[in-house]
């Protein structure tokens, strides 16, 4: 009888104590961070990075009220290396969603094998023309841009500049391509000449002998990361910068601007984002950034936080169930009202539609170097390649 009496009220502790408990904690969700930490561009993932985990670590490591566990890979800029990183977190970690990837050759080479499972991609920096046209995929959602975009913004303030004849130079790699042709789309002028170096290359002199013969209006020059420091110091060195104005997008921003100083001063570049767009948002990150990290935020970092902010309102709706793919699915569509650019939507293709600004190399209110915005060339604008897409 004892017994019996010591196993009821066991029994009744027990489900009392369960009832008194907090439910369960549910298990973190993993996210495969894959970037390129090294080589010239490392520093444009090390931001993209920075933003990112910045959102997730200003909600306590969770998005959505749900912990996340982000396993951080270096793709080191090489499509076979992303690729083998990739189908590790696919298949070894099982990992439900995919963010980062800073190189389009590297983001060529692993979105069909991630959205062809039905991963999850949240593209934090590369946008290639074949995945807003038809290779287009309910898995995947580019938070940044098109990668024509910010060169046919380049384009556009072209124009309203006057330039007539124009040198065009990027590197010849895909987003490299995608900048030449989004810029060519969008000018109304002449291209004398568009010049390829390749991705390794430290020295331009030849190139830039080559601008200076061909005489243009000004030049639009896109370089990312180490290589953008080169071509703008050489330039300079070369005495263009006094007779040729150069006209670049995406390549002077936080990651480049300190190791160019002064000798920036006055150029122009052409991005949807800046560090002094007035919005609350981005008000926050940027104070939030520099606190954190001693260092003004590029475009790249904003980008990553805006990652984190667009998945700690879907996981939300979702209430962290990510094996629901239809509901994270439209979740992550509807975009998110407020972000670092203002409102974050997509369009049919799950490429955003952003603003694009011009931005001048200028001192701010602190006496740094910086950007300060000084036009909208395009408003509202879509990429050019969503009419390929089979989504609506």
């Amino acid at each position: 009888m004892l017994n019996f009496k010591t196993t009821v009220v066991a029994a009744v502790m027990a489900i009392c104590a369960a009832t008194l408990m907090p439910a369960h904690a549910q298990a973190p969700i993993k996210i495969g961070y894959l970037g390129t930490f090294s080589g010239p561009i490392g520093a444009i993932g090390q931001d993209n990075y920075d933003g990112f985990m910045l959102g997730i670590e200003q909600r306590g490591g969770k998005l959505g009220n749900v912990p996340v566990q982000v396993l951080k890979e270096d793709d080191q800029f090489k499509p076979d290396v992303g690729l083998q990183i990739a189908q590790k977190f696919i298949e070894k970690e099982q990992t439900p969603i995919i963010v980062g990837v800073i190189g389009s050759n590297v983001m060529m080479a692993i979105q069909r094998p991630i959205t062809e499972k039905q991963v999850f991609l949240i593209g934090t920096n590369a946008g290639p023309s074949a995945m807003a046209g038809a290779q287009c995929s309910p898995y995947q959602f580019i938070v940044s841009w098109q990668n024509d975009l910010h060169a046919e913004a380049a384009g556009k303030y072209a124009n309203d500049k006057g330039f007539k004849r124009m040198v065009l130079i990027a590197p010849n790699y895909q987003a490299g391509k995608d900048a030449l042709q989004g810029f060519k789309r969008q000018f109304k002028g002449t291209v004398l000449d568009e010049l390829l170096p390749g991705m390794s290359q430290p020295d331009f002199s030849a190139e830039i002998a080559q601008i200076a013969a061909a005489k243009p209006d000004a030049v639009y020059a896109f370089f990312p990361g180490a290589l953008a420091v080169n071509f703008v110091r050489q330039y300079q060195q070369a005495g263009l910068n006094k007779t040729i104005p150069l006209q670049s997008s995406a390549m002077l921003d936080a990651t480049t601007l300190p190791a160019l100083k002064d000798a920036a001063l006055g150029l122009v570049t052409t991005h949807y984002w800046g560090p002094d767009l007035p919005n609350p948002v981005n008000r926050e990150f940027v104070d939030a950034f520099e606190k954190k990290y001693n260092r003004i935020p590029s475009l790249f970092a904003a980008q990553g936080y805006d990652a984190a902010l667009l998945l700690d309102t879907a996981i939300g709706k979702v209430k962290g169930n990510v094996a629901d793919k239809p509901a994270l699915q439209a979740a992550l569509k509807a975009g998110i009202p407020k972000s670092t650019r203002g409102e974050l939507k997509f369009g049919n293709n799950n490429f955003p539609i952003n603003d694009w600004y011009a931005l001048e190399v200028a001192k701010d209110g602190k006496g740094r170097i910086s950007l300060k915005t000084i036009a909208t060339p395009l408003k509202d604008y879509q990429d050019s390649y969503h009419a390929q897409c089979a989504m609506k």
